[in-house]
């Protein structure tokens, strides 16, 4: 049995994944990237494998600490990936958006798929059915939002986030979260009609860590999953670093 450490290192929130084969065994949320955090991951999972996906800037230190005990590597627009990349400047693509459209080709085969991950940011991001990423585009996410409207006014408060939102708002909070939390909505829903227009046959793949507060209030069928960045990290490790 080989186990496969996979790490997902975004803006906001720094996660590890193990998985014993195929099988996701356990999710693990990390306070730092420090030599120490990763010395005691190692300790406990052992794992053989190991694969990052960044968006940070990265510990020197604890990636050397990964390749000298695992089969270590780190996604980029180099890594060998079930997909090409036929766009102006590959290498600007984020890791975590290769993870992703990786994890849509290998569930979703010959399909043109639409990706939206719900993180610090929302990214979209599409490959059609050649299994061709051809882009998307991001937007603020919805910490992001309520940071900026407290952040760039004098008197709205930082608003703490929740799924039960009401169309009219009834105080300060509500009216914050109606106008971010259904704004969302509303724009993901609008740029899935506009995929639609383009492309009348596609699957819609919703992830991230918001993804609790806003798939009640979208309106289209969309197959959720929480822990896609993982899956798809694990599909390229296979290939990367066997």
């Amino acid at each position: 049995m080989t186990k496969t450490l996979c790490l997902d290192f975004g803006n906001t929130r720094l996660k590890a994944a193990i998985f014993d084969d195929e099988e996701l065994k356990e999710i693990v949320f990390l306070q730092n990237d420090s030599p120490e955090t990763i010395q005691n991951l190692i300790r406990t999972f052992q794992p053989q494998r190991s694969i990052l996906s960044s968006v940070i800037n990265d510990n020197t230190e604890s990636l050397q600490i990964l390749s000298r005990a695992t089969s270590f590597h780190q996604l980029n627009h180099l890594s060998r990936l079930p997909f090409t990349t036929p766009v102006a400047k590959p290498e600007t693509i984020g890791a975590d958006r290769l993870a992703l459209s990786a994890a849509a080709v290998h569930y979703f085969p010959g399909r043109n798929n639409l990706v939206i991950g719900l993180g610090s940011c929302i990214t979209y991001n599409f490959i059609n059915k050649f299994h061709e990423f051809i882009g998307g585009s991001i937007s603020p996410g919805m910490e992001m939002r309520l940071k900026s409207l407290n952040h760039y006014t004098a008197k709205l408060p930082l608003v703490k986030v929740d799924w039960n939102v009401p169309l009219i708002g009834y105080d300060t909070n509500s009216n914050i979260l109606s106008g971010v939390v259904l704004g969302m909505a509303k724009e993901i829903d609008g740029i899935i009609d506009e995929y639609d227009e383009k492309f009348n046959n596609f699957n819609v793949l919703l992830t991230g860590g918001d993804m609790v507060h806003l798939g009640s209030h979208l309106k289209k069928k969309i197959f959720a999953d929480p822990e896609l960045i993982f899956k798809g990290l694990y599909a390229i490790s296979k290939v990367n670093n066997p």
